[in-house]
């Protein structure tokens, strides 16, 4: 418990501190966000507003860790040292995303070959290293079974498992994007998913079967490898991103970039994945999932039909457009995030209960 009490004050500490440096750094040197001329018309004022404020939390994360390890004296766990490499590998993809975007001066970054091939080798390498590694109970990272509350099913195999991975990540990562659109959006939903991952982690560790001896029903404990270290990991993130909250949220002093945006969608990807909740992700960041299927049904539509179902696609920009304030869109959209949270949370719960 002390490890995740650590990791959380020390992410927010780091980034409370942390972002306003960043920030002069990105001003001074003129790495400012390029608006695309097509959004909406209220979103022109940020133009030349420093990004790539990913770096921070990232960092952040990264030194709460490895600080919470040296405090307490506790070894880092392959699924946790796992899940920050997906993190951080996701969020040097979108560096250089970000970095071309500024130094070009043009809105669309990495091509998209060159972006999906980045994607796909972090994802690779996360993939194949989940499934190595097994401690002396034959627990590896990640299990080669569909989960939802826990493992269910039959063994899909490695290769199905890489797949199945690389669609989760690249779903996650490209969701929590789409969702970057408004002051704060994907920041303050992601500190709620992440709230919600330490809290699973906390349980399934008081619950893991590899404290079977200790419990009162060894029989409804859970499989889960070093349920602990994930909880820390996500507390780590729960607090970076918090920190990182106080200056992004409206008005902006300093935007994530893809930079952010693909690092904490590989970072809730690599939770659900390492914890055995993967399906249950799509309740617990149904905002990112809303928001992708708004895009999905507006390409769809408009290639079928030739007609729009809404004004302007990810969801909040239509919103914007119907005449909503910006922190207004914000403020409902955390909230429909936060019930999103609670439900998964109410179901992994209920899951284990039935168990």
């Amino acid at each position: 418990m002390n490890q995740i009490l650590y990791a959380g004050a020390i992410g927010l500490f780091l980034t409370l501190i942390g972002t306003p440096l960043l920030i002069k750094l990105l001003a001074r040197k003129g790495y400012g966000q390029f608006i695309r001329d097509d959004g909406p018309r209220g979103h022109a004022g940020k133009r030349g507003t420093p990004t790539m404020g990913g770096i921070a939390f990232i960092l952040a994360t990264l030194v709460a860790y490895a600080a919470t390890k040296v405090i307490t004296g506790e070894s880092p766990t392959y699924p946790g040292v796992l899940v920050l490499f997906l993190m951080a590998g996701m969020g040097v993809v979108g560096f250089l995303d970000d970095y071309i975007k500024i130094v070009k001066r043009r809105s669309l970054g990495l091509r998209a070959g060159a972006k999906m091939a980045g994607q796909l080798i972090v994802g690779i390498v996360f993939a194949l290293l989940a499934i190595r590694f097994a401690d002396d109970r034959g627990q590896t990272p990640a299990s080669l079974k569909v989960s939802f509350v826990t493992d269910f099913g039959w063994t899909i195999g490695p290769v199905l498992f890489v797949v199945w991975a690389l669609f989760m990540i690249l779903a996650m990562s490209n969701g929590v994007n789409l969702t970057d659109g408004l002051d704060g959006l994907a920041t303050g939903a992601s500190v709620m998913v992440f709230g919600g991952y330490t809290f699973i982690g906390l349980w399934q560790f008081q619950n893991s079967c590899a404290n079977a001896l200790e419990l009162t029903d060894p029989a409804s404990c859970i499989e889960v490898r070093d349920p602990l270290d994930l909880a820390v990991v996500a507390a780590a993130l729960m607090g970076a991103c918090f920190g990182f909250l106080w200056w992004n949220t409206s008005p902006a002093k300093i935007f994530m970039g893809d930079t952010g945006s693909l690092a904490l969608g590989g970072a809730l990807a690599g939770l659900a994945i390492c914890s055995r909740t993967e399906l249950l992700l799509a309740v617990l960041g149904g905002l990112f999932v809303l928001i992708t299927m708004s895009v999905v049904i507006q390409v769809g539509s408009f290639k079928l039909t030739g007609k729009r179902v809404f004004r302007m696609a990810p969801l909040q920009h239509h919103f914007e457009l119907k005449g909503w304030s910006e922190v207004l869109v914000v403020v409902r959209f955390w909230t429909i995030q936060g019930i999103c949270v609670i439900a998964g949370l109410g179901l992994f719960y209920a899951g284990w209960a039935a168990s």
